[in-house]
């Protein structure tokens, strides 16, 4: 019988530890093949929109992973500017053959049932290979794989003192008991260096800590102020040869 190939796919790409082991767990079970791995930035700071990683180390990411990256471009930060923007994208690569997009998402059903219903526009398919993990033993199983990632960004439940901490058994063993060990409420996001999925480590070094209020934008682009106050950026550099 002929062995089929498996079927083209996108991963949606953050550069955080979820999006590491999530597209490594992916790439060792080969169910999908990876043509291109999606990530949104803001075009006004040229940083990747959720986690503030300036633009050259996301690009230092994927060269080291050895897959082409696919960047959606926002400015003004609204839902609709973002779907527009993904849907384009996502035609073009469905031009392509590819049917499929995987995203990290482990737990929250708002989420993963508003990026089905984008992709249903575009009679694109969802696949989570990581839901209903127990982050728990996700974490666990990321640091045993000699993962290795800094915290770029945190909410106001961990603070500022949680900026530039490795994800390792110590970090492990002090996150308070009412954080999410993945962080998977946006009480952290991380910047994923090295590990298994790298063909080389990601050198960095280490800039300001920035505090940025959280406003929600509307589709008119006005903004109200969040009850989440805000949350904290690590800024990480390109390391200068």
């Amino acid at each position: 019988m002929e062995k089929r190939n498996p079927p083209k796919a996108i991963f949606c790409w953050s550069g955080g530890k979820d999006s590491a082991y999530g597209l490594h767990k992916v790439l060792m079970e080969n169910r999908y093949e990876i043509k291109y791995l999606l990530t949104t930035l803001n075009d006004n700071f040229r940083r990747i929109s959720m986690h503030g990683v300036q633009e050259i180390l996301l690009d230092q990411q994927a060269e080291a992973i050895g897959i082409p990256l696919l960047k959606v471009w926002v400015t003004e930060g609204t839902n609709e500017e973002y779907e527009k923007k993904m849907e384009a994208v996502l035609l073009k690569a469905k031009s392509e053959g590819i049917h499929h997009v995987l995203f990290g998402d482990i737990f929250l059903d708002d989420l993963k049932a508003y990026r089905e219903r984008n992709l249903a526009k575009v009679d694109m398919k969802g696949i989570f290979p990581l839901w209903q993990m127990d982050t728990e033993k996700l974490l666990d199983d990321f640091i045993n794989k000699k993962f290795k990632s800094i915290i770029c960004c945190t909410n106001d439940m961990l603070g500022a003192a949680w900026l530039g901490r490795e994800i390792n058994r110590s970090f492990r063993k002090k996150l308070p008991e009412d954080i999410d060990p993945c962080g998977e409420n946006g009480e952290y996001h991380s910047f994923c260096y090295d590990g298994p999925l790298f063909k080389n480590k990601i050198n960095f070094t280490i800039g300001e800590k920035v505090y940025k209020e959280l406003a929600i934008k509307t589709g008119n682009s006005s903004s109200i102020q969040s009850p989440a106050a805000g949350f904290w950026i690590f800024d990480l550099l390109q390391e200068k040869e």
